[in-house]
């Protein structure tokens, strides 16, 4: 998912995670997990899909993963925030 990104390719997103989905029990227990319906997750996850951000971590977290967001630094560069001024 992260090379997918990184190659801009946003639109592939939805579909590796409904891969996924398929892989790990289905659309069903993904549902259960994350409280969306079925219909929502098959809509979200399908070639025309377009996630909202909460909808894409619920998604993430039911997986066990989370959303990170770098900065975009060059060779040597660390590039991970870990605080932010409030």
């Amino acid at each position: 998912i992260e090379a997918m990104l990184e190659d801009g390719d946003a639109r592939a997103v939805p579909v590796a995670l409904r891969t996924v989905a398929e892989a790990v029990g289905g659309m069903g227990a993904l549902a259960r997990k994350t409280g969306l319906s079925r219909e929502t997750l098959y809509r979200t996850l399908s070639k025309r899909g377009n996630p909202r951000l909460d909808t894409l971590a619920a998604i993430l977290a039911a997986f066990g993963l989370r959303l990170t967001v770098r900065t975009r630094g060059g060779p040597g560069s660390r590039g991970r925030v870990t605080s932010a001024p409030a």
